[in-house]
């Protein structure tokens, strides 16, 4: 594969700003939802989910979390690939942020059905309706397409010195993630039937796009500051070749 030193580091001004993207997308929907949770009557941050601050008379300002949160994804996924261009993961990279993107911004667009306790009065989770079905699909695939890059980036980073403590970081988040899937679904689907009411169902959530959403903005800015750091080493190096020559 290639490596950091030979890849092109210096991007233009617009690959910046959608690697950049990758920075605020995931940034900004945590902070979004964790103001949101805390603050919103009825809601508790410990059970329900953060599609359900959806649901509510101010869902509106989820779903448009949801929405910006995933064109930024994909604004990224596309400067990612510029930046990659060649090597192990120049393709799938990319392409996974990709369908992470597309999973969030249709998520957003389908609202989830309303659940135990939330809305405030809905006492049992009611019919699955078809945008419930499709949100809670796109969830699906919106959590595993992003933990598969985070095994397909890896890859990459394993094959590269300047990026080995990204490989093992990288692997371990892919793996929590997973796990906390596993783990969410069958704890949500008893919340669900009544068994455990007042299960960590939010909780567990939580951490998990705390891991996966930090992993990607992470990302993000180490490729920003790459390319910052290059653009001061060639200005340091054109400056000593200048003063060479007056000399």
């Amino acid at each position: 594969m290639q490596s950091e030193k030979n890849l092109p580091q210096d991007y233009p001004l617009f690959t910046k700003l959608l690697i950049a993207g990758g920075v605020v997308g995931p940034l900004l929907f945590i902070v979004v939802f964790l103001i949101k949770g805390a603050t919103r009557p009825g809601y508790s941050a410990w059970h329900n989910s953060v599609s359900e601050l959806r649901t509510s008379n101010h869902g509106w300002e989820q779903i448009v979390n949801f929405l910006m949160c995933g064109l930024l994804a994909l604004g990224f996924a596309v400067g990612l690939r510029q930046v990659l261009r060649t090597g192990r993961s120049a393709v799938w990279g990319p392409i996974l942020f990709g369908v992470f993107g597309l999973a969030l911004v249709t998520a957003g667009i389908f609202v989830i059905d309303g659940s135990l306790g939330y809305p405030p009065g809905t006492t049992t989770s009611g019919p699955q309706t078809l945008h419930g079905t499709i949100h809670d699909v796109a969830g699906l695939i919106m959590f595993f397409s992003l933990a598969i890059p985070c095994f397909v980036m890896a890859r990459r980073f394993a094959g590269d010195p300047n990026w080995k403590g990204w490989a093992l970081a990288s692997l371990l988040v892919g793996i929590a993630l997973i796990v906390l899937f596993l783990v969410f679904t069958p704890v949500s689907a008893s919340r669900e039937n009544g068994v455990l009411s007042n299960s960590p169902t939010g909780l567990l959530q939580r951490i998990a796009i705390l891991l996966g959403w930090g992993w990607m903005a992470l990302l993000a800015l180490r490729l920003l500051k790459r390319s910052e750091n290059t653009v001061g080493r060639t200005a340091t190096k054109r400056g000593e070749h200048h003063g060479k020559s007056e000399v």
